[in-house]
């Protein structure tokens, strides 16, 4: 085994933890901290739930990133003085150790940059993801659901709070569609590279004849509006419709017109909330969602202006993003970061971090070659 170069190591990482520092620009950080806590600290926080869960969880997220800041120098300089010492007194237990400890920590740092590269206009947002199922069928169905307990479960092991907002359910199985929220900061910005198609391929459990099928589903990432963005939609264009909610297979899941169904007339854009338990509920629900729906639209129209003056269009998101092949071998394959796996059963029980932490990289290579001329 080769000896560990100590000294260029510890270069290596004090330039990371440097450059993420720099990003992180520390002195902001610490003063949206302080007005954080003065909010926190108002008596009358609580007078408003929702926008005291606002200030809380701002606060709680600025906190956790400096004290993540400041821990990996702390091990960087303990790492730093181990090594020295353990050369000097010629201790090759406390030299192992340190060579043991060095790849937690060049992880940790890896961990961290990831999160300063999010810096897209709503990156910092809460998240509203839908999931359509596409061609395929009810094998497409089940997908679209595979797909929804995969996001569930991967926000679970994070210990990020989620609510369903709406479900669809197809009439074999499955569903036709989902939506739900992620409510962390920076959800969007995590979760907005899983936005696009996803392919699977496996032996159909629908198919008596055991033939392999391939089925798609699409996922859509949007951030959460929030009191302060500008968007107001004249009552007059937005139909409104009320349903009565339903479950698997059509079943009544309750006996009033509870479910609302939003239609934007000038975009065409439709939002369908049931999983609340009124119609006044649904229809607060489904109007939020459409207006984050309407701001990612105007800043897509304004981008496509924006390339189209600069006069050269860049491919980003291609139709398909990510396959899922469960037959004839097992493996998830990212086509935009090539970024692979082959146990597709951890993935879709919510081991996508690596894909998401890939797709955020290449986000942010694609943007700054955008801006190189």
């Amino acid at each position: 085994m080769a000896e560990t170069d100590f000294p260029a190591e510890i270069r290596a990482l004090r330039a990371t933890y440097l450059s993420i520092e720099q990003v992180s620009e520390v002195d902001k950080l610490i003063e949206s901290i302080e007005d954080l806590s003065d909010q926190a600290g108002s008596p009358n926080l609580w007078d408003d739930p929702a926008a005291a869960q606002k200030v809380t969880s701002k606060l709680s997220h600025a906190q956790s990133k400096l004290e993540k800041l400041r821990t990996l120098e702390s091990r960087i300089d303990d790492l730093e003085v181990l090594v020295e010492l353990a050369q000097e007194e010629g201790d090759a237990d406390s030299l192992a150790e340190a060579a043991k400890d060095l790849p937690a920590l060049q992880k940790s740092l890896q961990d961290l940059e990831i999160v300063t590269l999010l810096a897209g206009e709503y990156d910092e947002r809460e998240a509203v993801i839908t999931i359509r199922s596409g061609a395929g069928g009810v094998d497409a169905a089940d997908f679209a659901q595979m797909l929804l307990r995969m996001y569930l479960r991967w926000a679970e092991r994070h210990g990020y709070p989620t609510a369903v907002l709406d479900t669809s359910y197809a009439e074999e199985a499955g569903l036709k569609s989902a939506t739900f929220e992620v409510k962390v900061p920076y959800a969007f910005g995590t979760l907005s590279v899983e936005a696009g198609t996803h392919r699977l391929v496996r032996i159909s459990p629908f198919d008596n004849q055991g033939r392999r099928q391939t089925s798609f589903a699409a996922v859509e990432v949007i951030p959460l509006i929030e009191s302060t963005d500008s968007i107001e939609i004249p009552d007059n264009d937005i139909r409104v419709d009320v349903f009565r909610s339903s479950g698997p297979g059509g079943q009544s899941v309750n006996t009033t017109d509870s479910a609302v169904r939003l239609t934007h007339l000038p975009t065409g854009t439709v939002v369908s909330m049931q999983n609340e338990k009124s119609q006044i509920q649904n229809r607060a629900a489904a109007m939020r969602v459409l207006q984050s729906r309407l701001l990612l639209l105007k800043q897509a129209e304004e981008n496509a202006q924006k390339k189209a003056m600069a006069g050269d269009v860049k491919a980003s998101w291609g139709d398909q993003m990510r396959s899922y092949v469960l037959n004839p071998y097992q493996m998830v394959k990212d086509l935009r970061t090539e970024h692979e796996v082959g146990n597709a059963g951890a993935v879709l029980d919510g081991d996508i971090d690596d894909f998401i932490d890939a797709g955020i990289r290449w986000r942010a290579d694609n943007r700054n070659a955008e801006k190189t001329p």
